[in-house]
């Protein structure tokens, strides 16, 4: 007689639903994918799906498109976040959406079978779970902004809502979230951040930069945004013995700009880079805009930020955060920028205050806190808990 074949047991799905309005949401999900894989190896598959991209009805279908020109109208960003939050305005917002997004939100949830959901965007939530109804997977949200955290991100039939810091752990509590299904674990964001800081002349070495001077690293975000240029000019022109990183995202223009100027101090400027973890490592200050990512990257890196720039509304709470923990410092304009290198530089003491500071708010472990609640939800056993229950040779 012939023996039946033993069939594999099919592998538990994930379905991670984000958007690519800024980088943080798509960033957060692949940190926990990533996540997932070191903790499970091949246990799991995993998916992403851009669900305004590909499911949302004209012309939210494009709003990809549309963020980047968006956000340069930063009052009346702040107008439309305030104006839709509160429960009462979200609820509204949801209520008469719904009879446009059904049908796309209905072939989402369709054409993605999954065990388990993991969101990390507000505007999935409230329409994944009508869609999906009573019978459904369970159902993960984590919260991408730090602070100041909309009414869309929270809604109680979500199983876990998972924050990045207490501060939107209170706003979930505000919103009538239930206190058992909220948890603080930080945000998510690529292994290759979490890893020591390191000797940085080493990494200096290796990128080619100067090794004598402060390094102070200039970052934009993703699309090169805020006023980058005037700032990397202040400093240059401050008689401030430093290294300046420029990094412009993908806006090539200014790149372009900058590289044909001249410039006092040793000057890099980069476009879009995969090395922002040796970048951080290797610097001894970071001026950025207020997006959560760089934050938490920043702080993973012991990095001194001072923040230069914010989207008025999601990001006001980061830069309060980030003052209140002690990690750094808001400063507005170029001189501003420069008095706060200029204190940091004269004074290391006050300096490696800051630095301990960040240490201390920085939370590297987020993304494998969030893959082992997934793995647990999951029933699934982790490499690292195969490793403790293995005998120890004699």
């Amino acid at each position: 007689m012939k023996k039946n074949k033993t069939k594999n047991p099919r592998k538990p799905h994930v379905v991670f639903y984000f958007s690519d309005t800024g980088g943080g949401h798509r960033s957060a999900a692949e940190a926990i994918i990533e996540a997932i894989q070191l903790e499970y190896k091949n246990k799991v598959t995993t998916e992403m799906v851009d669900f305004f991209k590909d499911y949302a009805p004209i012309p939210f279908n494009e709003i990809g498109k549309m963020y980047p020109y968006m956000v340069k109208a930063p009052r009346l960003w702040r107008a439309g976040f305030y104006a839709t939050d509160g429960r009462a305005r979200a609820r509204m917002i949801t209520t008469t959406t719904w009879p446009l997004a059904r049908r796309g939100a209905k072939a989402l949830v369709r054409s993605h079978p999954a065990d388990l959901i993991v969101t990390v965007h507000p505007f999935a939530n409230t329409f994944v779970l009508r869609a999906l109804g009573k019978d459904r997977p369970p159902f993960i949200n984590v919260v991408t902004d730090l602070v100041t955290t909309h009414a869309l991100w929270y809604d109680k039939r979500a199983d876990l809502i998972l924050v990045p810091t207490q501060q939107a752990r209170d706003n979930a509590l505000r919103f009538n979230m239930p206190p058992d299904k909220v948890r603080v674990v930080g945000l998510p964001v690529a292994d290759k951040y979490c890893k020591p800081p390191g000797r940085k002349s080493a990494l200096r070495k290796k990128l080619g930069w100067v090794l004598d001077k402060p390094i102070v690293l200039l970052v934009g975000g993703g699309e090169g945004m805020g006023p980058l240029a005037k700032t990397a000019r202040a400093i240059d022109a401050s008689g401030l013995d430093v290294g300046l990183v420029v990094v412009c995202g993908r806006n090539q223009r200014l790149k372009a700009t900058l590289e044909a100027e001249t410039w006092e101090n040793p000057v890099y400027i980069y476009g879009f880079t995969h090395d922002m973890p040796d970048f951080m490592r290797a610097s001894d200050f970071i001026v950025t805009k207020a997006g959560p990512g760089t934050i938490a990257e920043a702080l993973n890196a012991e990095l001194p930020v001072i923040l230069y720039s914010k989207l008025p509304g999601q990001e006001d709470g980061n830069v309060t955060f980030v003052e209140e923990e002690g990690a750094g410092v808001w400063a507005p304009t170029p001189g501003q920028v420069v008095r706060a290198l200029t204190r940091w530089i004269m004074r290391p003491a006050e300096r490696q205050q800051v630095i301990e500071n960040c240490r201390r708010a920085g939370k590297p472990e987020a993304a494998r806190i969030i893959a082992r609640i997934i793995g647990k939800n999951l029933r699934l056993t982790s490499t690292r808990e195969k490793e403790l229950k293995r005998p120890k040779k004699p």
